[in-house]
């Protein structure tokens, strides 16, 4: 019954932007972990971004610092995931995803996925 839901994807030209959402449902999430990740045609899922529900903190992927900014709505228990100066690199599937308690930027630590959203850059 937990439920994930991302929104905000679509088609931009290098240099873009977009904001992507996530609406979590189903339990209280007060105490999780809320992570992005993406994957792209034929290649394995990596880590992207994450937030600490309760405190606010926040950790990167090297390769988004200072283009990406992750962050939370406590009252519309919604995370999202600001994406600027975008490049065709950036293009693939965001996905959203929630942990109790491991390792923030490992893939099998999380319980819980959403459907994804597809991002899309052209050059």
């Amino acid at each position: 019954q937990v439920q994930l839901v991302e929104s905000g994807g679509g088609l931009v030209q290098a240099g873009g932007s977009l904001r992507l959402s996530c609406a979590a449902s189903g339990r209280t999430f007060s105490s999780y972990t809320m992570g992005w990740f993406r994957q792209a045609p034929g290649k394995e899922r990596s880590f992207v971004a994450a937030i600490l529900w309760s405190s606010g903190g926040t950790h990167y992927a090297n390769s988004v610092k200072g283009r990406f900014t992750i962050s939370r709505d406590n009252a519309k228990n919604t995370v999202y995931l600001q994406l600027n100066s975008l490049q065709p690199e950036d293009t693939a599937v965001y996905y959203c995803a929630a942990q109790y308690q491991g390792i923030i930027t490992t893939l099998p630590a999380y319980r819980y996925w959403g459907q994804g959203t597809q991002v899309t850059v052209s050059s």
